[in-house]
């Protein structure tokens, strides 16, 4: 693998207003699953996005490698799972500035071959007041070898958990991607999604995923958590009924995204107080 150490402290600042409309067609497209804000939680995401012309797309129609973030010579990319330390919450018509920093790239072998790592990290502030500061952690893989995608086996039952119940749809894989601007072709393009990345489906955002957790638990906890940490542990797949599930904790709640045919956990996080 080549040296990517100068790229590490890179940074990007950009700014969008919470708009009025943006906070209207999160709530419509999330009915169902989100706490009580001014600010449904989770909005942050849709602030902000990589945005290219066509011609600096990638092959999995992000904006090209070596852009925003390091051209990995690894094809497929994935969201695996992030931190978030909330300061403050958001209001409706802040101009909130995002400010990206590539904090580390890193390489492992897996299992599955060989993985890139990329640490990002996001300061969301208003008038330099921090309200969100997020840790973004990305993975590259290689693309998948036929006979080795396996099936984790079923997660346990956690008895008395507050759970929410749905499925996704694909109408809700769009507007999601439309909301946050993602243009990553597993989300929408069947034939992409199941014959170059090897998937049994279009796939679930994990951000989609980690909004349901977070406010699956300020619903429970009744405010806004101090700490949610997120990852990623198996691919969700369009149409696959889910529990979206919180237990009680040590300092907070666990909590999952667990597929009702198999019981397979295909997110966990976590939430704390202080």
């Amino acid at each position: 693998m080549d040296d990517y150490s100068d790229w590490i402290g890179r940074r990007f600042t950009r700014e969008e207003p919470i708009t009025r409309r943006l906070i209207d067609h999160f709530r419509v497209t999330l009915a169902g699953t989100l706490a009580e804000a001014e600010v449904p939680l989770g909005l942050h995401w849709c602030l902000a996005p990589d945005a290219v012309a066509p011609d600096l797309l990638g092959r999995d129609c992000h904006p090209r490698p070596g852009l925003f973030l390091p051209a990995l010579p690894l094809p497929r990319r994935m969201w695996a799972g992030g931190e978030l330390m909330f300061h403050a919450p958001f209001a409706a018509g802040d101009a909130v500035t995002r400010e990206t920093v590539i904090e580390d790239v890193a390489f492992k072998e897996g299992r599955s071959g060989r993985l890139g790592f990329v640490t990002v990290r996001h300061f969301y502030r208003v008038a330099d007041a921090p309200r969100v500061t997020e840790r973004q952690d990305i993975v590259y893989r290689e693309d998948p070898k036929p006979g080795t995608a396996q099936t984790p086996p079923p997660a346990e039952p956690w008895p008395g958990a507050t759970a929410w119940h749905l499925t996704p749809d694909p109408t809700l894989l769009f507007r999601f991607s439309a909301l946050t601007f993602n243009g990553h072709r597993i989300h929408y393009d069947h034939p992409y999604a199941t014959q170059v990345e090897g998937y049994a489906g279009l796939v679930v955002h994990g951000p989609l995923q980690a909004v349901w957790m977070l406010n699956l638990a300020a619903h429970r906890l009744g405010r806004l958590p101090a700490r949610f940490t997120y990852r990623g542990l198996s691919p969700l797949i369009c149409g696959a009924a889910v529990a979206i599930e919180a237990r009680e904790a040590e300092g907070g709640l666990d909590l999952r995204v667990r597929r009702a045919a198999d019981g397979v956990a295909t997110m966990a996080g976590r939430a704390e107080m202080d």
